[in-house]
């Protein structure tokens, strides 16, 4: 197996396993009655929501919730770390603290923000604005396949207001600060190239 072969492997059963672990945290969140969720979620302006920008992502409400994730998350972060040019690690940890950071500034009040949704719209922004920024034909191709599959996710960082679709308990906050962290990351990824 060649060495591209094996970082692209690596990429995706590194991605699995993470989501087997939120998989495993929903699990403990359950058996436990929500005891994470009501204590590590990110909670607006407030001291004691600080440190959801770190939890959150790790959280989900149900299962339901969980599996709408699940499969994104293993794509995304198999895409992330299937390609060094990314910086993966480091890009992740851009998107996941800068997305909760803007999350916990710009989220309602009284509030609790939970998901990994803001890291997959951080990733789908950094993997499309990534190609931009590196100009690369592989990752351009990676660009064009998120575009085609996810494109329509961008939707979710309108406010209930201009976005029907939204239900009251989405967090279009966590999605636009995730967004916005992506395009940070990809930013960063190529000022670092």
């Amino acid at each position: 197996m060649s060495a591209n072969k094996n970082s692209v492997v690596g990429g995706f059963l590194r991605a699995a396993l993470f989501v087997l672990g939120l998989g495993a945290v929903l699990l403990v969140d359950t058996l436990t009655g929500d005891s994470l969720t009501n204590r590590l979620g990110i909670e607006p302006r407030s001291l004691g929501g600080l440190d959801g920008m770190l939890f959150a992502p790790f959280l989900h409400g149900d299962f339901g919730h969980y599996i709408s994730n699940a499969m994104p998350m293993i794509v995304l972060l198999g895409l992330l770390f299937a390609n060094s040019n990314y910086k993966p690690w480091r890009s992740l940890g851009i998107v996941w603290l800068l997305g909760g950071l803007g999350t916990w500034v710009i989220g309602r009040p009284d509030s609790n923000h939970i998901g990994a949704s803001i890291v997959i719209f951080g990733l789908v922004t950094f993997l499309v604005f990534a190609s931009v920024f590196l100009r690369s034909w592989r990752s351009a191709i990676i660009s064009t396949v998120v575009l085609f599959l996810y494109g329509g996710l961008f939707m979710g960082i309108l406010p209930p207001l201009l976005n029907s679709s939204m239900g009251e308990n989405i967090s279009w906050e966590g999605h636009l600060s995730g967004a916005v962290a992506g395009l940070i990351a990809a930013w960063w990824v190529r000022k670092k190239r």
